[in-house]
């Protein structure tokens, strides 16, 4: 779909529509990765490297050992959860708005030695972080969120990581010819561009800290870029 001349593409968000797709959806990796399974070792592979990247730069703290508590937002299954932040976190709270997801979660096996903690279900545009974080893990959900929706959500989000913690977005870029965001009418979701996402860290005053693109996806998929937030 093409979004209207006279309308922003994140106009076009729907929560009904995109719970809708959501549930329509397996409750298993390729599911999760849109028919991609194959992309999720290395995905993980590039988190833990960009991690440990933002824990070598940062002075105030060793790199060395888990951090206390993080939370994998908009989690789906888990793959996050279980494969990657269960190694760099003692707990791992979940917020997901699909209850078949949250429930599979529940039964996910941790790949460290970290633990689940408490499972949210509910919406980001919805969620109000109840416990003080190190790490604010979201991937692939702030599209699910209009411009406005974020903001607000990454101003909540402020409020809940330490001073020495990072609230993460990693997202798909978009690649519209003409600089913009795009509408996804089968998932109800918006692709945005590099410009968007700093213009409304911005407006949440929001610090960048770093940002670099995830490598060794193939061809054909969206270009993903990692953002590092502090407060």
């Amino acid at each position: 779909m093409t979004p209207s001349t006279n309308q922003a593409p994140d106009a076009n968000i729907s929560t009904l529509d995109s719970l809708k797709y959501w549930n329509s959806i397996s409750t298993t990796v390729d599911g999760m990765l849109g028919g991609y399974p194959e992309i999720s070792r290395t995905d993980l592979k590039g988190s833990a490297n960009f991690l440990a990247k933002l824990r070598r730069e940062q002075t105030s703290r060793s790199a060395d050992g888990p951090l206390r508590r993080g939370v994998d937002c908009g989690a789906g299954i888990g793959r996050i959860t279980a494969g990657f932040l269960s190694t760099v976190c003692e707990v791992v709270d979940v917020v997901e708005p699909v209850e078949k997801f949250a429930r599979e979660v529940k039964g996910q096996k941790m790949i460290g030695s970290g633990s689940l903690g408490s499972v949210y279900v509910a919406g980001l545009e919805d969620w109000v972080p109840e416990a003080q974080y190190d790490l604010i893990w979201n991937q692939w959900c702030l599209g699910h969120l209009t411009d406005k929706q974020l903001v607000a959500y990454l101003e909540r989000c402020k409020n809940a990581v330490t001073i020495d913690g990072w609230i993460i977005v990693k997202e798909n870029m978009s690649t519209n010819v003409d600089g913009e965001d795009f509408f996804d009418q089968q998932d109800s979701s918006v692709t945005r561009t590099d410009q968007k996402f700093k213009q409304l860290f911005k407006e949440a005053d929001m610090r960048l800290i770093r940002t670099e693109v995830q490598r060794g996806f193939p061809k054909g998929l969206y270009p993903v870029r990692f953002y590092a937030l502090k407060r």
